[in-house]
């Protein structure tokens, strides 16, 4: 992308940083495809960057799914909705995970989530799952709070964190759904999944804007 490109994604991300921030304390409520969701103040709001991923992963009835970086729980109950019969979603930040259990509840699925503040993998124990759904952080970049670390990724910390430890998580014969954006650290995961011996490939993607400059993906990974 180019230099102007980038200042207008710094200016647009830090912008629903802020939006996260101002949430009033009983917090808003948010229409993401077609179904309601809760969001306290301090999480990051549900957004076209998880609807690819969301819109197209693949959920047998019965199958246990992690999902890391819950957020608002958005991927975790439409995994529910799609038949899963266990779901663990794992979040860094306690408003994120306030969020996701109050969804949970309210859509009906608050035995079948069980929501852990975990930073990663630290506090899933020796679990398996049939499927790992993740929208990490797109980009390098320094992140200084709990808010700008749902964007940003210094030095891609987290994000070879995940590839390092993702496998001891997921059955041989599972899946990992990845969230990804154009704007992102692109060929650098692409580079992680390999190093991992993933087998990767784009499933779908969604523009956010008529340009088609900014567009999200959804990456489906198998173990090799």
């Amino acid at each position: 992308m180019s230099k102007i490109d980038i200042t207008k994604v710094d200016k647009w991300q830090k912008e629903r940083q802020q939006m996260s921030k101002s949430i009033p304390a009983k917090g808003k409520i948010i229409q993401y495809l077609g179904k309601k969701f809760l969001v306290y103040k301090n999480t990051f709001l549900p957004f076209k960057d998880s609807q690819p991923l969301v819109k197209n992963f693949k959920i047998k009835r019965g199958e246990s799914v992690l999902d890391i970086g819950t957020g608002s729980g958005v991927i975790a109950i439409f995994a529910c909705y799609h038949g899963a019969d266990r779901v663990v979603a794992v979040d860094i930040n306690p408003a994120a995970l306030r969020s996701t259990r109050h969804n949970a509840k309210i859509h009906g699925f608050g035995k079948t989530i069980v929501a852990k503040r975990s930073n990663l993998f630290e506090n899933i124990g020796k679990e398996k799952f049939d499927v790992i759904t993740a929208n990490l952080p797109f980009r390098n970049k320094p992140a200084h709070d709990l808010v700008s670390q749902s964007q940003w990724d210094t030095n891609l910390e987290t994000n070879k964190r995940f590839f390092k430890e993702v496998r001891k998580y997921l059955k041989p014969s599972g899946r990992i759904y990845f969230a990804q954006s154009n704007f992102g650290a692109v060929e650098e995961i692409k580079a992680l999944a390999k190093a991992a011996k993933f087998s990767f490939r784009v499933i779908n993607n969604q523009s956010i804007s008529k340009n088609n400059r900014e567009t999200f993906y959804v990456f489906i990974l198998k173990p090799r």
